[in-house]
């Protein structure tokens, strides 16, 4: 055998042994990566248990309430999903009726009308220049006069101011068959005002928009411009100030 031949079968041999070491050396490497992915797995899903424990404590506290699935997992746990023992609503017994009524209750009086009141005017001696306004509940039922009569004398285009120092507490209620009385100043005592005239009608209107037509004395009655009127009184004393 030459020299050759035994170097080209040693080179052969040191070849077939280089690749069986490096068969063996990728082997062994092959063998230490697939442990590593396996424990790198066991590290992840030892790790997503605690990842939905917290999880889950968040979802019980955004429900405020007992958590029934926190232990199941991250999922349940991030909907926040709990029983809420608490309540939010409200009740009320409001009512919208009211306990009032559209008609008139039977024991207030109403407005007089010149229906069932009538009104008479009386020349009285003292205090001179005045008449005397009577106004007579004629009806069944009680009712109340307007403050005070705002009488138009004749074709004057407007009432007598009233004289403010009468005005009684309250406004003059008539029961039937009852009287409430006005004064009323026809002019100045000393004949000192202007305008003077004789009127010979009388009107008085009610708050129920009726007027009452009152008759006066005859031959009529003088007036001037301190005419003037009181507020409806209850007695006659007070009309006649």
């Amino acid at each position: 055998m030459s020299v050759r031949t035994v170097r080209t079968r040693l080179f052969a041999a040191s070849t077939v042994a280089l690749a069986a070491l490096a068969l063996t050396a990728c082997e062994g490497g092959s063998d230490t990566g697939a442990d590593s992915p396996s424990s790198s797995t066991t590290a992840t899903a030892e790790a997503k248990p605690s990842t939905a424990g917290s999880a889950g404590t968040s979802g019980n506290n955004g429900s405020n309430g007992t958590d029934a699935q926190g232990d199941k997992g991250g999922s349940s746990g991030s909907s926040g999903t709990g029983k809420d023992t608490g309540t939010a609503g409200g009740s009320g017994n409001g009512s919208g009726s009211s306990s009032g009524s559209d008609t008139q209750d039977k024991g207030i009086p109403g407005k007089c009308s010149a229906s069932s009141v009538k009104i008479t005017a009386t020349e009285v001696d003292r205090p001179v220049n005045h008449l005397l306004l009577t106004a007579t509940n004629t009806g069944s039922k009680t009712c109340y006069l307007p403050a005070y009569p705002q009488a138009r004398f004749g074709e004057a285009q407007s009432v007598p101011p009233v004289i403010e120092e009468t005005k009684p507490q309250a406004v003059t209620t008539l029961e039937p068959d009852k009287s409430g009385y006005a004064g009323v100043l026809l002019s100045a005592a000393d004949g000192s005002a202007g305008n003077g005239h004789t009127v010979n009608t009388l009107t008085v209107p009610f708050d129920d928009g009726s007027i009452a037509t009152v008759s006066l004395p005859s031959g009529g009655v003088h007036v001037d411009d301190a005419l003037k009127v009181t507020y409806w009184q209850s007695t006659m004393d007070t009309a006649l100030y």
